[in-house]
């Protein structure tokens, strides 16, 4: 019997408080036929939409943007962490459960009227995907689709993207 994606997920209780069910995709990534199903249920999902470049978030997206990114033959843009990035930016703040945060990108990074693809691992919140789909925006480009390995539905992130295309290729309830 063949493995489905989702069987190479491990969920850890209780971390990283008690109560939370954490869904952790290293063994998908560990294990080369995990990772080629993780690349090949979003590579389904993407399907034929068309995109000029994938914006990948910091730091387990970009182990999926680029691998997609090779396998559309198109380039890579990083959202990254505030301070990361060496050249000039643009960056947007976005609030947490506790707290902010803000990410940025190089202002170069999308070019006016660039189709945009977002890839992450995870949307929960929806906090990070909401601020890169600002940023797509304010640096010209458009976002056609987001796509994810994993998505925690109890948590809403797709509803702080409305109008905006969201698709993963796991989907779990709970936090």
């Amino acid at each position: 019997m063949s493995k489905s994606v989702k069987d190479y997920v491990r969920s850890i209780s209780d971390f990283p408080e008690e109560g939370v069910l954490f869904r952790d995709i290293t063994p998908v990534i560990q294990d080369p036929q995990g990772f080629r199903l993780a690349l090949e249920g979003m590579q389904e999902l993407i399907g034929d939409t068309q995109f000029d470049v994938i914006v990948a978030a910091e730091s387990r997206g970009f182990l999926f943007g680029a691998p997609l990114a090779d396998r559309y033959g198109k380039g890579v843009t990083l959202l990254r962490k505030k301070g990361k990035l060496p050249w000039k930016t643009v960056s947007q703040s976005y609030e947490l459960e506790y707290g902010s945060a803000e990410v940025e990108m190089h202002e170069d990074a999308i070019l006016p009227g660039q189709k945009v693809l977002i890839v992450d691992d995870l949307i929960a919140t929806g906090g990070t995907v909401e601020a890169a789909v600002k940023l797509v925006e304010k640096l010209g480009g458009e976002v056609v689709m987001a796509v994810f390995l994993m998505e925690l539905t109890d948590l809403k992130g797709r509803e702080r993207l409305k109008g905006c295309e969201v698709k993963s290729v796991i989907k779990y309830e709970g936090k």
